[in-house]
């Protein structure tokens, strides 16, 4: 009985001890880690830590170690990479400068070429008109393209042919194409004497023959206008369907030999007046052109163009060379003695 009254005793006076131990070491100073593992439980263990790293960051800096070593202690580095520009990108980026040099300097000699053809046919227009003989050889009509002429005949309105669409300020229409038969002014002449003459456009609500009976004269009419080299066509426009009497593009030789004429071809012309052209296209009486010269001269813009191209990729591929490959002209290397 006296050993379990000791036996009780001796635990009583030991736990207000331990509840001491343990309500005084959760706010120590400092406290070994080591030592926790082996005796504390984990929660006291995480607090400690917690605790020491809160300790260490208010009362403690970095320089306060001897052995610390900032980075200007202990600089980095610079040296160069050893890597090369692809060979094969700088030729295509070469490439590029020189081939735009060269196409601005053939936009140059084009420019000159196309000044000189717009001033020959402009001085053809200013001469006085020329009476077309009954026969007319093709291939010399390349001589005397855009000059002014002029024939004696009778419009065939039965073998008209109307081109289209065309479109003349915004509105849709056809050319229409008639052949001039000479044949009364030429009686003792035994060839063909039929020339084509583009009479000028109309509105697409004027294409039938019956709609616009004014512009439709007949008799003997004399017709003024330009004689024109046979047009070129190109890839995109649709072949002419002559048995259905449908014409996409002005085919000289093509038509000529549709109606029985002559390969020529006459673009009568009219001075240009709105209030006549506003008349016209209500009487249903084809507009003619200008007497002018329309050929499109943008080959200032393609020189401007080219040589831009040109100096703007000569300026990139010198940045390029210039710059070391591997997106810097210099690569840090990490120093790890810090």
């Amino acid at each position: 009985m006296d050993k379990s009254r000791f036996i009780f005793r001796s635990i009583v006076q030991s736990q207000p001890a331990r509840h001491i131990t343990s309500a005084t070491s959760s706010k120590p100073p400092w406290i070994c880690t080591a030592c926790l593992r082996r005796t504390a439980r984990p929660s006291i263990l995480f607090r400690a830590q917690r605790q020491h790293r809160r300790w260490q960051s208010s009362n403690q800096q970095p320089a306060d170690n001897p052995e610390f070593q900032s980075i200007v202690d202990n600089p980095p580095q610079l040296v160069r990479a050893n890597r090369k520009h692809n060979t094969l990108g700088l030729l295509i980026l070469a490439a590029i400068p020189v081939t735009a040099f060269i196409l601005g300097c053939w936009q140059v000699q084009r420019l000159g070429w196309k000044t000189d053809l717009i001033a020959k046919f402009e001085d053809r227009l200013v001469r006085e008109p020329l009476p077309l003989p009954p026969q007319i050889d093709p291939n010399a009509i390349k001589e005397f393209d855009y000059r002014r002429v002029y024939a004696r005949g009778k419009l065939r309105h039965d073998r008209e042919m109307l081109i289209g669409p065309r479109l003349h300020d915004g509105e849709d229409g056809y050319l229409v194409i008639t052949p001039l038969d000479r044949s009364e002014q030429f009686p003792g002449f035994k060839g063909n004497t039929t020339i084509l003459v583009c009479r000028g456009w109309i509105s697409k609500d004027k294409a039938a023959q019956s709609a616009r009976l004014d512009g439709l004269p007949q008799g003997e009419v004399v017709v003024q206008g330009l004689l024109r080299e046979p047009w070129k066509k190109n890839m995109f426009t649709p072949d002419n369907v002559p048995q259905e009497g449908k014409w996409y593009f002005p085919d000289v030789y093509q038509m000529a030999e549709h109606v029985g004429s002559q390969p020529v071809w006459i673009e009568e012309t009219m001075r240009p007046d709105l209030l006549t052209s506003y008349d016209r296209m209500a009487k249903g009486v084809p507009i003619g052109r200008t007497p002018e010269v329309n050929l499109r001269n943008n080959h200032t813009q393609y020189i401007f163009t080219w040589f831009s191209l040109s100096l703007a990729t000569t300026i990139m591929m010198w940045m390029v060379i210039k710059k070391a490959p591997g997106g810097s002209s210099r690569r840090l290397r990490q120093s790890k003695e810090w």
